[in-house]
This record gives structure tokens, C-alpha cells and sequence, in this order.
């Protein structure tokens, strides 16, 4: 019984834990980028987009699916820094253990 209390103690410890790195999501910024940097997309830890910047040398109304396609890039380049910059911060709270794909804690 001594074990069982020691690994639910380590489950809620770990569950916030988890609580804590999930609300610092939100402060969390990630840069994508496309266009040798010319279109610039800022996400938060959640892929929430906090902003953009665009280079006005790529602003043409005449064509404007270059533009679309760029940022659309940019947003998926934010998108995959997002992504294993949370997985990093989810080995620290696992302490280094891999969770089953689609696994969420808490439980």
C-alpha cells in the first residue's frame, strides 16, 4: 500500500505539473517564418496567432495568392516550432517519460 500512495502522491504532483506548463502556454511566443522572412506569423503555446508582419515589398493587390500561400506557410512553420516546443516542455513535466501519442493529462 506504501508504493500505491507514493504513486498517486507522484500522479497529482505530475498532474500539476502539467496544470502549471499548460497555463504558461499562453506566454509562450514561437515565430514562423516564409519568404527568406518576409512574412513573419507569431503564435502562443497553444497556436493561438498573435500576430503578423509582412514585408511591404511582397504586398501587390494585383497578386495576392503569393501573399496567401506565403503566410499560410509561415503560419505552418509556427506550427511545427509550436508543437516541439511543447513536447520539450512535456518531457520536463514527465520527467522524460514518452506518453502515448494522444495521451492527455490530466486524466
Amino acid at each position: 500500500m506504501k508504493n500505491l500512495a507514493g504513486m498517486l502522491k507522484q500522479a497529482q504532483q505530475m498532474q500539476s505539473k502539467m496544470q502549471e506548463m499548460q497555463e504558461g502556454l499562453v506566454e509562450l511566443e514561437i515565430e514562423g517564418q516564409s519568404g527568406a522572412g518576409m512574412v513573419k506569423v507569431m503564435l502562443n503555446g497553444k497556436g493561438e496567432m498573435r500576430g503578423l508582419s509582412l514585408d511591404k515589398s511582397i504586398v501587390d493587390p494585383n497578386d495576392t495568392e503569393v501573399l496567401e500561400d506565403l503566410i499560410v506557410a509561415a503560419y505552418n512553420d509556427a506550427k511545427v516550432k509550436v508543437e516541439a516546443a511543447v513536447q520539450e516542455k512535456m518531457k520536463d513535466v514527465t520527467g522524460g517519460m514518452n506518453l502515448p501519442e494522444g495521451f492527455k493529462l490530466p486524466f
